[in-house]
């Protein structure tokens, strides 16, 4: 016997999104934010020779940079006003859940529901703003001393070359947090992974219009087929993976209250195999790349810092060994703090409700504990496996660094989130229609009633 929401979710159809004006209006302001943020990608920094920034970007490809800028878009490579993405304002809300942990103050505020989350919010604005000066200064100063072939990369260095730079970054920053917030509140999906998405599907022709010229001009096409198949399974164990969850049986004891019997209902309380999401790998190439971008920003490639190039390379055993390590302890490190045991059970406990099996209190905040730790090892091992084999792929066919397994995992999640979103924009709808329909329907029966009396 299928529930109400399934019946009415089988129910939906074009005609049912083509009533949802209120729907149709979120999804053009999205679509809108997100022109809007394409179009300040191209909008070059002031002082800054495009050309020699293209060439030293490519003679940075690996490192530090090319992760931010497959994240923005391609916004870094030509160092324009959105450089820096929403990076600081995702590095700022992940410090402010880990000071969440240290902190009691932190931690009661998280517990204090909306008023608390308001406060968090706005620490992590002003923590935005902080980490965009030091990262803005810092790519400033790094500009200055940035030559390629083709020359400076910076046409007229000094103190207001970095003044403007330092205002310019962070403006952009704190404009796209604001249009993130917009996007979350009067559009569609959350907005911040809206923009990253937006930023990786940008760089996908050019990734896949590399990945064919190189089947056109190195590999055969019974290779590419290949290729392009594993992309496509790829992409389904993804969506299978981040969709898949542990029901946990959650029982309501019955309640009498005057003659009548209340409760004793059984419910399900999903978690997710994969509960800390994308971060575990976007930390862990962070940490990776840092050295090398480190050695190759100094401008040492020989010697003790040409060791550190060559046993950090993605072809080498030892970077794929530290990046699995790297990724299963930010899994179970960020799955601890996402996810709390103890508070979990006594929530569950005062709400009246219970795992069968296992009392109240200690015993079940053991359950959960032994539970989630189980479901991390596999969520780990799933991301371990996703964001390594394109790893392989790249650095033996040298594919294109787009097509990483962080990148699908992002778009994969996000898409995941919006279509949800949107298919709950229509749901509610639906019930507002039939919600209408009865008030329509009682009204007329009344007046009905009425005019009987009165004859």
């Amino acid at each position: 016997m299928s529930s109400a929401m399934e019946q009415l979710a089988s129910n939906l159809n074009w005609d049912s999104f083509l009533k949802a004006k209120d729907l149709h209006k979120r999804i053009w302001f999205t679509l809108g934010a997100l022109i809007v943020y394409r179009l300040g990608s191209y909008i070059p920094l002031p002082g800054i020779d495009t050309f020699v920034m293209g060439d030293l970007v490519n003679q940075h490809s690996g490192g530090l940079l090319s992760i931010i800028d497959r994240f923005t878009g391609g916004a870094l490579g030509r160092m324009s006003v959105f450089a820096l993405g929403v990076m600081p304002y995702i590095s700022a809300s992940i410090i402010i859940q880990l000071l969440t942990v240290v902190y009691p103050y932190l931690d009661s505020l998280k517990k204090e529901g909306n008023s608390g989350r308001i406060t968090l919010n706005q620490y992590t604005r002003y923590g935005t703003v902080v980490l965009s000066i030091l990262q803005s200064y810092g790519i400033a100063t790094g500009l200055e001393s940035m030559v390629s072939i083709s020359g400076s990369a910076v046409m007229d260095p000094g103190f207001m070359f970095r003044f403007v730079s330092v205002i310019t970054l962070t403006g952009g920053v704190i404009f796209l947090m604001w249009l993130g917030e917009q996007i979350t509140s009067r559009g569609i999906g959350n907005g911040i992974s809206l923009l990253i998405f937006a930023g990786i599907v940008s760089s996908l022709p050019k990734a896949f219009a590399a990945m064919f010229d190189l089947g056109r001009t190195t590999f055969s096409a019974l290779f590419m087929a290949m290729v392009l198949l594993s992309l496509v399974l790829m992409i389904f164990f993804i969506v299978f993976m981040e969709r898949a969850q542990r029901r946990v049986v959650v029982q309501y004891p019955k309640r009498q209250i005057g003659n009548k019997m209340f409760g004793g209902d059984r419910s399900h309380m999903p978690i997710k195999i994969n509960v800390s999401g994308v971060i575990p790998p976007i930390f862990a190439s962070s940490l990776l790349t840092l050295p090398s971008t480190i050695v190759n920003f100094s401008g040492e490639s020989d010697g003790f810092f040409g060791k550190i190039l060559f046993y950090l390379g993605p072809q080498h055993p030892f970077y794929l060994t530290i990046y699995i390590s790297l990724i299963i302890f930010f899994s179970f490190f960020y799955t601890s703090i996402v996810f709390n045991p103890q508070e979990t059970s006594d929530n569950l406990r005062k709400n009246g409700g219970f795992v069968p099996g296992y009392r109240p209190g200690a015993d079940t905040s053991s359950y959960f504990d032994y539970l989630l730790t189980r479901l991390t090892v596999v969520g780990s091992i799933y991301l371990a496996f996703i964001c390594v084999l394109p790893e392989v792929f790249i650095s033996k066919y040298s594919l294109p660094f787009a097509l990483g397994g962080t990148s699908f995992l992002i778009v994969v999640s996000v898409s995941i989130d919006t279509v949800t979103q949107i298919h709950s924009h229509l749901l509610s709808h639906q019930y507002g229609g039939l919600v209408d329909k009865m008030k329509s329907g009682r009204s007329g029966s009344k007046r009905r009633n009425r005019r009987e009396r009165f004859k």
